[in-house]
């Protein structure tokens, strides 16, 4: 048997973590098995249909590398992909299923509904369950509008076992008779899921764990139909954690919950798609770090836990500086050089220098522009920020020292790290003093602040001779 799963999304807006997840299983559940990963759109529900939405998914699963092997914009031997193209096959099996007698006609108005439901009654009450076929064929004949619901037994149990939770068993009592073709000829997203996943032999379904309860409905659909049931697996909820340390479902109070808006604060792709991966799988060993090609190999699904997965924003942030540090140097300039030309507009810089001390420092790329601020103008600052007694540093040899780096380094010609390196640690010698002593505020009158990316010479190098000299002459005048 070739595995054969499927992701199929509404476009109903931003890609959340739980559908990215959801796909990223369901693809490595193929992958790992040397399968077949289908995309299929599924847009019946036209009230909650989005412009754009469509192309948010495509973007999104090119961006993470998760490539379909089927779908709209591929084809395939099943198709089409898109639901809305598939509408008459719907109909078919609906109408089929009220031949057999396992579905049936229900003519309630929206009005009939909304009063039982005023009325406290949650579900529907059957109705037009057993309605004489008569009464059934003159209200066809009067094109009523109607809708076809599901004829769920009324008594007994359906179970069914899950390849995480194990085995699950629903009354059928608790069970609704469910719509499965709309009065405007859509089918329902559970009928139309299980007609397709059918005729595109799909062989695995994994969905939330929220669906463990409503499985039942699509096994007594298969059963109806006499196919063959696919291989469920239900994933554990995504929570978040909350201000007071609890942790509930996770919403946007929590963060960022869509791909898109992660992206957008400056994670990865390939770290968001790592720390979503260990959302509810544990892998064998105690690795955390795994390009996709990785997890295509070592991804099972007896790794997938029943325990809800809290989604810990510092992990992935710890996770994303993990990313950048094994970055190549070019592919950390390439993605730094957008944030840099934020900050210095089109001047050239020693960008390397850049590269050398924010490669190992920052966790995101979008934090950059903040970290370098000040190289863009001087912040204001007071002269208390010369004194520091680790350094040795007060009010009266600060100025001494500037004076004396202000003189030294008026006379270099070649203006880079190891030259200014050369000229301040030997002047520090020559004064006899600790290098500290100097570098301190040296560093202090060229940014403006005491928390600087890089050292003295890293920021001197970057600023240039004339801004750097220009900049000690404001410290030794607030001295």
């Amino acid at each position: 048997m070739t595995v054969r799963t499927r992701y199929a999304p509404s476009p109903t807006g931003m890609m959340h973590v739980g559908n990215l997840r959801t796909a990223l299983y369901e693809y490595l559940v193929a992958r790992s098995a040397g399968g077949k990963f289908v995309l299929r759109i599924e847009d019946t529900d036209q009230e909650r249909f989005v412009e754009g939405a469509e192309q948010v998914i495509y973007r999104t699963l090119a961006t993470v590398g998760l490539t379909h092997d089927e779908g709209p914009d591929v084809g395939g031997e099943y198709g089409p992909y898109v639901q809305s193209e598939r509408l008459p096959l719907y109909k078919e099996y609906a109408e089929q299923l009220v031949k057999m007698g396992k579905a049936y006609y229900c003519f309630c108005t929206k009005e009939r509904l909304e009063a039982m439901h005023e009325k406290g009654f949650g579900g529907y009450d059957r109705h037009c369950r057993d309605l004489p076929q008569e009464e059934i064929d003159r209200l066809l004949a009067a094109g009523t509008p109607y809708v076809i619901r599901q004829r769920v037994p009324l008594d007994g149990s359906t179970t069914y076992t899950d390849a995480v939770y194990g085995e699950i068993t629903i009354e059928n009592k608790e069970i609704e008779d469910q719509v499965l073709l709309k009065s405007d000829g859509y089918p329902t997203y559970n009928f139309a899921n299980v007609i397709d996943d059918h005729l595109m032999h799909i062989t695995h379904v994994v969905r939330g764990s929220e669906y463990l309860t409503s499985t039942p409905k699509y096994d007594l659909l298969y059963e109806s139909f006499g196919w063959d049931k696919p291989v469920y697996v239900h994933l554990p909820l995504i929570m978040g954690k909350d201000a007071d340390g609890t942790v509930s479902k996770l919403s946007k109070r929590h963060g960022s919950t869509s791909f898109e808006g992660l992206t957008s604060e400056g994670y990865l792709p390939e770290a968001v798609v790592n720390y979503i991966a260990l959302l509810g799988w544990a892998p064998k060993d105690n690795e955390e770090i795994f390009t996709l090609s990785e997890l295509e190999k070592v991804f099972s699904v007896d790794g997938i836990s029943k325990s809800p997965a809290v989604f810990d924003y510092d992990k992935l942030l710890w996770m994303n500086g993990e990313y950048i540090r094994r970055m190549s140097p070019d592919a950390f300039r390439q993605r730094a050089m957008v944030q840099y030309r934020a900050v210095f507009g089109d001047a050239e810089k020693p960008w390397d220098v850049l590269d050398t001390i924010l490669q190992p420092r920052v966790t995101k790329f979008t934090d950059i522009p903040g970290l370098l601020g000040f190289f863009a103008a001087l912040p204001e600052y007071g002269a208390e920020l010369f004194v520091n007694k680790k350094s040795k540093t007060n009010l009266e040899n600060s100025k001494v020292m500037l004076e004396n780096a202000m003189e030294a380094l008026e006379g270099v010609e070649t203006w880079d790290v190891d030259t200014l390196h050369g000229v301040l640690i030997g002047l520090a010698e020559k004064l006899g003093v600790k290098n500290g002593t100097l570098l301190w505020p040296v560093r202090i009158a060229a940014a403006g602040q005491t928390v600087t990316p890089g050292g003295a010479m890293e920021i001197l190098a970057v600023l240039g001779k004339e801004e750097s000299l220009r900049r000690l002459g404001i410290g030794i005048a607030k001295l």
